[in-house]
């Protein structure tokens, strides 16, 4: 029983990476450009990750997230995520888990030859006293990010390292690239690949790609979705649905 339940929260552990990962909606990979001086982001989400071996799937239902520019080229950001881990039919935990908080910064702007690059470190806080919902220890990404377009096409990508402290835990290295292409006014599809390191001494590096993109519904109201699977490592499916409101 004791062996059940540790390789149960390990494999919880493992997929709640992905919540952790949640960085540029719909996607993992996140892009330099911050929210323009003065204006708002506001979204409501959910971001699912279901093994197929084990039937486990955890996730958020929903998470709110903030994003304001403060200045020219920085914006702040929050996460406030509802939780969830699903396992042999039943809920075996439901509520607040880790507040997300960052900083983006763009020092160089895009020009007609160079990307644009940025940063945006991000702290993960505990918030809540329970392993299933919370890593316990505060956990810090630190990314460099580049993003460059061509008319309608638009592509970024880069990578960070996440300092993750606790027992068993491993500092880990992420990285990936997207690529998206405006159809119209109103949809915007895209893809991306991922890599990550293995983040504990019980998990191994996996690789993995989504696809997505955007409906906008008017310039300040759009509809945010993706889906995609484990490539190596791990038989999971990970899928992301939201709303966006921007003023």
């Amino acid at each position: 029983m004791k062996t059940i339940f540790k390789s149960s929260l390990i494999i919880i552990i493992f997929l709640n990476i992905w919540q952790i990962l949640l960085a540029g909606p719909p996607f993992l990979t996140d892009d330099p450009d911050p929210v323009e001086f003065k204006h708002w982001e506001y979204y409501i989400s959910s971001q699912n990750t279901f093994d197929h071996s084990t039937k486990i799937a955890t996730g958020t239902l929903p998470h709110f997230e903030v994003n304001y520019g403060l200045v020219p080229n920085v914006q702040i950001h929050i996460i406030l995520p509802l939780n969830y881990n699903y396992t042999a039919s039943h809920f075996e935990a439901y509520g607040y888990a880790d507040t997300e908080f960052g900083i983006k910064y763009r020092f160089v702007k895009e020009t007609d030859n160079f990307p644009e690059i940025g940063t945006f470190p991000i702290l993960e806080i505990p918030t809540v006293n329970n392993t299933m919902l919370s890593a316990g220890r505060t956990q810090l990404f630190i990314p460099i990010w580049l993003q460059k377009s061509w008319g309608k096409l638009t592509s970024y990508g880069g990578g960070g390292y996440w300092i993750n402290p606790g027992t068993n835990n491993r500092n880990w290295f992420f990285a990936g690239w997207q690529a998206q292409y405006e159809i119209s006014k109103t949809v915007s599809l895209g893809s991306e690949i991922y890599y990550h390191t293995a983040e504990s001494k019980d998990s191994s590096s996996s690789t993995g790609f989504n696809l997505g993109g955007f409906y906008n519904f008017s310039e300040k109201f759009h509809f945010l979705f993706s889906i995609g699977q484990g490539i190596t490592n791990g038989n999971y499916t990970t899928a992301y649905a939201g709303f966006l409101w921007t003023i």
